[in-house]
Formats: C-alpha cells, structure tokens, sequence
C-alpha cells in the first residue's frame, strides 16, 4: 500500500515516513498542499494521505475540499489546532480522522492501520454485499451508494461504514461509543463528538440526495437507527 504524507514541516515527514516505511508500506512525501494535489495526480494508487492542515498558499482544508470533489481516498488530518471547533471544520470538510499535534508516532500509525481497514474491508458471509432500506441501495463490497432515482451519493470511509452499520442492523440503536469501536476499529474514548459530526456530514449527503428523507434518526441519549420502512 502506498501513504502520501504532507507537511511543511520535513522533519515530521521524515519521523512518519521511517514509521510509514516500517510497518511495509511505501511512502510519497509532500511538503506543500499545491505539490500533494500533484503527488495525487502523478500516483493513481495513493491508498491514504496524512495531511497537515497548517501550510502556506494552500492549506489543508483546502487540499481536502479539493480532493473530496472526485476522490473518497481517506484523510488522516494532523493539526497544531486541538479546539473541538478545528476538529469538527477538518471532519465536515471531508477528512477521515483527525490528530493534534504534538502526536505520538503509534498514535498516528493506528489511525492509518484502522482508516486502511476501513477502506479495504472485505465483504464477509454475514453482511450482505447489497442492501435496500429506505430510498437508498446500498453496495459494500464497491462502497457505493445510491438512491431509488439512480443518484451516486459520495461517502468516505467512515460516512459509509456507519451507514452500513445501521442499515445492516435495521430498528437497532447503536450507541456512540459502539459505532466509533466498530467503525474506527478502535477502542472508544472521547468519541461521542466524533461520531456526531460524521453521523450530520452523512444525514446531510443523504438528505440533499433524497429531496429531505430523514434517513438516520437520533434517539435521544441513547444512540442512532434506522428504521425498516
């Protein structure tokens, strides 16, 4: 698997990329928001980019805004700015995941590790490779999902395995807590936030593709569902 890592700083490329490179994938370095958009051009088969946010001329909301635009690659977002407000701008904006600065190298390659799962998980004899629930068809195995009129609606990683999540699991009311210790694959800490702003980015997608179907309901302080309509 290939990792483009982007930062103006080089010596935290350098740190990520001797951790990158030791646990068997290839690294592509960066060191400006303008020459990653090109790294991603030249490499069609970049499996995750880590992305600092704070760059000159082209900073990394804006790399994220752009790529999102015809890509669903996933994004881990590293950032000197740790206020629920940065998180939750990089989240909706479109990347995957989010790391404060300073950060602890295994932390950075844990999130890859569980961001790479995501996007390669093999349909299993348990979980369908397609489902209909509501106005959406939903593909797993291609990651693909559309609504009854044949609209495409563009997810990352993280919006279409909480959508498969609970569409897979109709009625059910799945917690915070579980949904980020299923999707992320990660051991659930300060969670709740996180999943939130997926769970909003998600309803908004699916509701501008619907015409307003409110899809994913909310049950007041106990989790999210969908319902078997």
């Amino acid at each position: 698997m290939k990792i483009l890592v982007v930062d103006d700083d080089k010596e935290i490329v350098e740190l990520l990329s001797i951790y990158i490179k030791n646990e068997g994938y290839e690294v592509v370095k960066a060191y400006s928001g303008k020459v990653a958009l090109t790294k991603l051009t030249e490499h069609k088969d970049i499996d995750l980019m880590v992305l600092d946010v704070m760059m000159p001329v082209l900073d990394g909301m804006e790399v994220v805004k752009t790529v999102r635009q015809n890509s669903q690659l996933p994004i881990l977002m590293l950032s000197a700015k740790t206020t629920d407000v940065d998180k939750i701008k990089g989240l909706v904006t479109g990347a995957d995941d989010y790391v404060a600065k300073p950060f602890n190298p295994l932390e950075v390659m844990a999130r890859i590790k569980s961001l790479l799962r995501r996007s390669t998980y093999a349909t299993t004899q348990d979980e369908p490779d397609k489902l209909e629930i509501g106005p959406l068809i939903i593909q797993k195995e291609s990651h693909e999902v559309w609504t009854l009129t044949n609209q495409s609606i563009q997810l990352t990683a993280l919006e279409f395995g909480i959508l498969y999540l609970l569409a897979s699991h109709p009625n059910r009311v799945f917690s915070a807590d579980e949904i980020f210790e299923r999707v992320w694959q990660q051991e659930s800490l300060v969670s709740a936030k996180t999943v939130m702003v997926h769970v909003s980015h998600l309803r908004d997608k699916i509701e501008e593709a619907t015409g307003g179907e409110k899809v994913i309901q909310t049950v007041w302080g106990v989790g999210y569902k969908i319902e078997d309509r």
